[in-house]
Formats: structure tokens, C-alpha cells, sequence
């Protein structure tokens, strides 16, 4: 997996499609580490958001919003030292969240 250019000067690319972000989005994920941070995340959010379904209890929503987000910051923060790309493209990112996790179930992204 090629390593991400950090963006320096903040400049923000356009994209036409998520086909076309998707490539970026794997490059800010080259370590393995903050990979595993985000599969951890979106694993506890995605538990969390099944208890709410069965629950009601709003509180859920946040835990996983909380435990999602979380995880991900702090794998790019700390591990890749880049920006989330939830911050230029949250739609987009959120996609790519679940995208690269169905990859990483299925072998396709490594763990």
C-alpha cells in the first residue's frame, strides 16, 4: 500500500466520484496499525448501533458515534500523523470507512 503525502498545504482536491477518492483514502490508511484502530471502531459502532435497535436507549447513538470516531482520530493523529479526511469529506469518508472494513473482512485490505 503506497504511503500518503500529508497534505501541507490544506489545500482541498475535488473529486467527481467516490471511485476517485477511494485510492486517497487507502493512502492515508498505510499503517497497519491505524488500520486496526478503525476496523476496532467501526466494529464497536456497529454493536453499538444494534443495541439501539434493540434497545431504544438513544445513548447507543453516541457510543458509537464516540467509539468510531474515536478510534479512527486517533490512529491518524497518533499513528499516521495526518488529518482524518472526515474533515474535507465526511460523506465520503464515512463510505470509506465501511468500505475498507468489508475489504479487511474479506481479505482484500490486509489487517
Amino acid at each position: 500500500m503506497p504511503k500518503y503525502i500529508k497534505d501541507t498545504e490544506g489545500k482541498k482536491e475535488n473529486f467527481a466520484s467516490f471511485a476517485q477518492f477511494y485510492p486517497m483514502y487507502l493512502n492515508q490508511h498505510g499503517n497497519r496499525i491505524c488500520r486496526r484502530l478503525h476496523f476496532i471502531g467501526s466494529t464497536f459502532a456497529l454493536l453499538s448501533f444494534i443495541a439501539l435497535l434493540f434497545t431504544g436507549n438513544g445513548w447507543w447513538l453516541l457510543s458509537g458515534v464516540l467509539s468510531g470516531y474515536g478510534f479512527a482520530w486517533i490512529g491518524h493523529f497518533f499513528i499516521e500523523k495526518n488529518r482524518p479526511a472526515t474533515f474535507r469529506y465526511p460523506l465520503y469518508s464515512f463510505i470509506g470507512d465501511w468500505v475498507m472494513y468489508g475489504q479487511m473482512l474479506t481479505g482484500k485490505v490486509t489487517f
